[in-house]
């Protein structure tokens, strides 16, 4: 290559130390053709025992769709701390729960076919968990699944945590759930008790607007201090209001576990006395969107690489495809991050392209056809669904290459 390599967040290493780090990961990928994912194992491990100590001794319960590969999620259930997996459809939980996993899925499922798969298994009905938040879906699964008391299906409530203001005539957080008090958790609850066939087991909320809001001066800008002020108005409110609901629906049903966070919250949801356990993940791969954070500071260990193509001119050198959008609000932080070499940024006429991503830079002068760019997704798991198989590195060499869902052939959401 014409640069020595190179990643990470400046705010977490010395540009030497990042040089150093990223020199070895090209001398171990030397003979892969690019493009290709790589995931750093020491610092996945890392970051695993970083989660581990803000969870304060709750279990962290593994979400699926931040990692999107068995063996790195058996890889992380295997450490200290990780117990259970939140997934993110029916289909994904019954694949995973026949491999013996616990997992409760996050989202309400409308697929008819899987929950009859589950209501016929008893080992399957007895793994895996459905998401609920309405009547409307106690009575979607009547009509479809024929009730069997002596073979519950196991449910879970989702309380709206999103901040409400105003009366609720402003919202900030995710559009979930429609339960959001106290009184309408506890009515849920007690509709659920009185029907056959079905057991409440859980409560879950995610509190978006805490764990998936970039709050550092670089990543908010000018917002930060209001974005910082949200979140401490949110997290008082939410620590009354979430413990009031529990303990309604406690009343009840006797709940198994009370699941929240992220791993933008896991600190103050592990401190909210109401919560037994934190879903997490995306931490164990910290990508780019992690750097605007500043309750967490994980190690990037997801990378990319893309190969040169083009020097269409000088100053600018022109990498075969890029384009791996993460979802959410459309903007340039959905974009993935050119990370070494140093410098690297997007054209504004064609940013990250579906076949080709220009590159400006002083930088770019220095890479010749076949060197690589490397990257970092914005988000997590997604990372998984354009590549079949990850190369796991580890003390400077590549030690193993795994597959992902997308390379078993299993495309869930």
């Amino acid at each position: 290559m014409g640069h020595q390599a190179a990643s990470g967040s400046a705010k977490t290493a010395a540009p030497a130390a990042l040089d150093r780090r990223f020199a070895e990961l090209e001398r171990a990928t030397a003979g892969l053709q690019a493009p290709f994912a790589v995931v750093d194992l020491d610092a996945f491990d890392t970051n695993a025992a970083i989660l581990r100590r803000g969870a304060i001794g709750k279990p962290l319960r593994l979400a699926s769709k931040s990692l999107r590969s068995r063996a790195l999620m058996d890889r992380a259930l295997a450490q200290p701390g990780f117990k259970g997996i939140l997934g993110f459809t029916l289909p994904e939980a019954l694949w995973l729960a026949a491999g013996g996993h616990d997992v409760v899925v996050a989202y309400p499922t409308a697929d008819t076919d899987a929950l009859r798969a589950l209501a016929a298994e008893d080992e399957l009905a007895g793994r895996v968990t459905l998401m609920v938040d309405s009547v409307e879906h106690l009575d979607f699964l009547r009509r479809h699944v024929t009730p069997d008391p002596a073979r519950p299906l196991r449910l879970c409530l989702e309380l709206d945590v999103s901040l409400e203001l105003f009366g609720g005539r402003v919202h900030i957080g995710a559009h979930r759930s429609p339960v959001h008090t106290p009184e309408q958790a506890l009515d849920l609850a007690h509709v659920i008790e009185k029907r056959p066939g079905v057991n409440l087991v859980g409560i879950m909320g995610y509190e978006g607007q805490i764990a998936g809001i970039q709050d550092t001066v670089g990543a908010a800008a000018l917002r930060y201090p209001l974005v910082r002020l949200m979140q401490h108005v949110s997290k008082t409110e939410l620590a009354a209001r979430r413990a009031e609901a529990v303990a309604a629906v406690r009343s009840v049903a006797d709940l198994e576990f009370v699941n929240g966070g992220g791993t933008g919250s896991v600190h103050s949801t592990a401190a909210d006395p109401s919560v037994t356990e934190i879903a997490a993940g995306s931490g164990l791969y910290s990508p780019a969107l992690f750097d605007g954070y500043r309750s967490i500071r994980p190690i990037p260990a997801a990378f990319f690489a893309l190969p040169v193509v083009r020097r269409p001119r000088r100053g600018i050198a022109t990498a075969l495809g890029g384009g791996w959008i993460a979802s959410g609000v459309p903007g340039p932080d959905r974009l993935p991050k050119p990370t070494y070499p140093t410098g690297l940024r997007y054209t504004r006429t064609e940013g990250a392209g579906e076949v080709q991503t220009p590159l400006r830079g002083r930088a770019a002068d220095g890479l010749a056809i076949g060197d690589r760019v490397w990257m970092r997704h914005a988000k997590a798991g997604e990372l998984a669904e354009r590549v079949n198989t990850v190369h796991l590195y580890s003390r400077g060499r590549i030690v193993d290459e795994v597959p992902t869902y997308r390379g078993e052939g299993r495309a869930f959401a």
